[in-house]
């Protein structure tokens, strides 16, 4: 059973768990023994309320396919059980990121006393570039 929060958990049965050999340098422990963890999760077959479901969908993340499959890859611990532990994090932090509701931004105004000070900031710096000119003999 994976908890998300207080109300929305995942059974273990919509959680698929695959041990898999581990990718890179680890010399003779990473050809044989089969630590990594390839974990699937199927978005809509879940349990999860429809909320979740389509902000998942949403997300612009690479570890969800078109058909709403999660697959994450976990091999950077030396033991399988580390492995699994960390997969099912990995999956609970997405789940959580993709109920975040961001902020509404509010588009502002420069207040009426700061566009005065610059529009004077550029007069000034405009007559000091003028001042810096050839000198006319007259």
């Amino acid at each position: 059973m994976l908890y998300i929060s207080n109300n929305v958990s995942l059974s273990s049965d919509e959680i698929e768990l695959n041990a898999i050999r581990a990718q890179g340098a680890g010399g003779q422990n990473v050809n044989k023994v089969s630590s990594a963890i390839h974990l699937r999760f199927n978005i809509h077959s879940s349990s999860l309320p429809y909320f979740y479901k389509e902000r998942l969908l949403a997300l612009k993340d690479s570890r969800i396919t078109a058909d709403g499959i999660v697959i994450i890859k976990a091999q950077q611990h030396r033991t399988q059980e580390k492995n699994r532990t960390d997969a099912l994090e990995r999956l609970k932090t997405l789940i959580l990121e993709a109920t975040v509701v961001q902020k509404t931004r509010r588009p502002t105004k420069p207040s009426r006393n700061s566009q005065k000070r610059r529009m004077d900031k550029k007069t000034k710096h405009s007559r000091t570039k003028a001042l810096r000119g050839r000198v006319k003999d007259g």
